[in-house]
């Protein structure tokens, strides 16, 4: 097995391949939904969009599920700062989320106009949501959060909800909605034909402009701006249990860019996320679908490493006690705990990632209003 140190590295991947996994996967049916105004202007568009995800997105949520169990377990300090700490943020996301499975199911069970604008718009802030607040969190770890632990470790959050609506985390929360929109654009252009891939396709270009402005501006704002950044100047060794009091923390002169000057290999990230952009956007322009899709999933996969490998090794910043901003190393769970859980993602991730893609193979194809038409009962 894995020493303390290389395992504490492990999960640090895993917790980040998982996030990724939900961003590239539940992504596009929140960027689809959030597009549903957009797109579709007849009832029969609006259930050929609703049907190109309906089939997936509560499979595609088990990532996040299993993103916030793998929280709970191997970081439990990060689990429970934050759940305490942004728990009105985490509650209208919650909420944004309850609406979702009730709309798919239940929109088009009665032929009534008001009926169904109602669950469509419903749909629409299930999917608007989600993709802004997500990207709002990531920007308040670039930021700090205020809390504080005391001896015994318990977190105290002195915040509140309106705190977390700075100017730089609304650019991040951009960041996130137009990256997610993105994706969900491209997947409308494989997905469907006709009017509604014409209008994915013109939404997929404008989107993708919109993220690399918002996504190159939020670098500027960290390599310009005044948000100061973090770096750890004594700490114990890092393959030991450690009490995240037990360390010193003081504030970088290179900010939040200084692990792209150390270890410049990790430079491929924040291209990675414009190359993406771009390739959705100019593939979009050609009517290339499964390219453009490629490229969304590249600027999503680019932007999450960005925001990881800068932060690292912080997960969770504290702006009130430097020193009480939990890391990689001082953050977790204990060794044979880590141990068990990485034996079970060894073996439940391959089976995750086995029956997500046999869903897709089975049910792929486009959607078009004849067949909406021809089964009105037996679709979403």
């Amino acid at each position: 097995m894995f020493d303390y140190e290389v395992l504490k590295l492990v999960w640090w991947v895993l917790v980040g391949v998982l996030l990724i996994g939900f961003a590239l996967t539940d992504g596009f049916d929140l960027g689809a939904a959030a597009l549903l105004p957009v797109v579709a202007k007849t009832d029969d568009e609006r259930r050929v969009v609703i049907n190109t995800i309906a089939p997936h997105w509560d499979g595609n949520q088990v990532w996040l599920i299993t993103a916030g169990g793998a929280l709970f377990a191997a970081w439990p300090l990060v689990y429970a700062a934050a759940f305490s700490g942004l728990y009105w943020a985490l509650l209208v996301v919650l909420f944004a989320l309850f609406v979702r499975p009730v709309g798919f199911d239940y929109r088009s069970k009665l032929d009534n106009t008001r009926w169904r604008q109602s669950w469509d718009w419903g749909l629409f802030v299930g999917g608007v949501v989600p993709s802004l607040v997500f990207g709002v969190a990531f920007g308040n770890l670039f930021l700090g959060l205020p809390f504080s632990l005391d001896d015994t470790l318990r977190s105290t959050y002195q915040g509140n909800f309106w705190q977390l609506l700075s100017p730089f985390a609304l650019l991040a929360g951009v960041v996130s909605l137009s990256m997610l929109t993105l994706h969900g654009a491209t997947w409308l252009m494989m997905r469907s034909d006709g009017a509604i891939a014409v209008r994915s396709r013109h939404a997929a270009q404008g989107l993708a402009l919109l993220f690399l402005l918002a996504f190159i501006g939020c670098g500027l704002w960290l390599w310009q701006g005044d948000i100061v950044g973090l770096q750890i100047s004594q700490m114990g060794a890092a393959d030991s249990a450690l009490n995240p009091l037990n360390k010193t923390v003081q504030a970088s002169n290179s900010g939040w860019l200084a692990n792209y000057q150390l270890y410049p290999e990790t430079r491929w990230a924040p291209l990675l996320g414009i190359a993406g952009a771009l390739l959705a956007g100019l593939a979009a322009s050609a009517r290339w679908a499964g390219l453009a899709f490629a490229g969304s999933s590249l600027a999503i996969i680019g932007t999450l490493c960005t925001a990881g490998f800068a932060l690292f090794p912080f997960v969770m910043p504290s702006s009130l006690n430097l020193a009480a901003s939990l890391t990689v190393w001082d953050a977790v769970s204990s060794q044979k705990t880590l141990g068990i859980m990485l034996v079970a993602a060894c073996i439940f991730l391959p089976l995750i990632l086995s029956y997500t893609l046999w869903g897709y193979v089975k049910m792929w194809g486009k959607v078009r209003t004849e067949h909406i038409q021809n089964n009105p009962h037996g679709l979403y």
